[in-house]
């Protein structure tokens, strides 16, 4: 029988795996959106990232009733269905 160490080339391997599941698993817990009846909601910096626009931006298309948000306590939300309807309704087509 073999004595297994930190340094046996199995046991390296092993340890490599394991690390590379666990950042996987963190990359997918980070971007992870829970769905609350069937509707996925976002953060304010998942809706700056989404549109590319900048947290003041955000506040004046809140502001300018641009976006619908919920707002519970001071934790503001918006609808992906929400945000994605906007964008279609903005929607212009230049090849006409």
């Amino acid at each position: 029988m073999d004595l297994l160490t930190n340094d046996t080339d199995e046991i390296v391997a092993y340890q490599e795996m394991i690390t590379r599941l666990r950042n996987r698993i963190e990359d997918i817990l980070k971007n992870y959106r829970p769905v609350m009846n069937g509707e996925i909601y976002l953060s304010g910096e998942d809706v700056c990232r989404l549109l590319h626009i900048s947290k003041r931006t955000l506040q004046q298309y809140r502001d300018d009733n641009i976006l619908p948000f919920i707002q519970i306590g001071g934790k503001i939300i918006y609808k992906e269905s929400d945000i994605l309807t906007i964008l279609e309704q903005n929607y212009t087509n230049t090849k006409d």
